[in-house]
């Protein structure tokens, strides 16, 4: 793959051109010198950048700690991206946890409104409205 214009690099790493101004706003890749007369230039290194970058946000995480693994990333702190790791997955376990409370109980409303619980007034609003 030769040098790309930042259509090229959009397209190689599937994502848009305002997506990579965005993360060079942001600090997590660098824009390259332009030239006098032309575009700049990215390598195929620079895909692999966007694309660790696009992986990390699927994850859940954020930019911010994205920009914190690419730091441990060039200083080779395996433990330490591992205990970012491990924060990112706890946040997740309490997350689904909180889900399915939300399941849970919209299951209950839902069951109380089939039901027919609450004659004339709809049980979920009642629900929404209590003190």
């Amino acid at each position: 793959m030769s040098a790309l214009t930042i259509g090229g690099l959009a397209d190689e790493a599937g994502v848009n051109v305002e997506t990579i101004r965005y993360y060079q706003r942001r600090g997590l890749m660098p824009e390259p010198d332009k030239p006098a007369h032309g575009y700049r230039r990215y390598d195929a290194t620079t895909v692999k950048r966007v694309r660790f970058i696009k992986r990390a946000q699927a994850l859940g995480f954020t930019l911010e700690e994205i920009g914190g693994l690419l730091e441990l990333d060039e200083a080779h702190a395996c433990a330490e991206t591992r205990e970012l790791a491990s924060h990112k997955l706890e946040a997740i376990e309490t997350k689904l946890a909180d889900l399915a409370a939300m399941r849970r109980a919209l299951m209950t409303l839902l069951r109380q409104c089939d039901a027919g619980a609450m004659k004339g007034n709809c049980p979920i609003i009642h629900a929404l409205g209590a003190d």
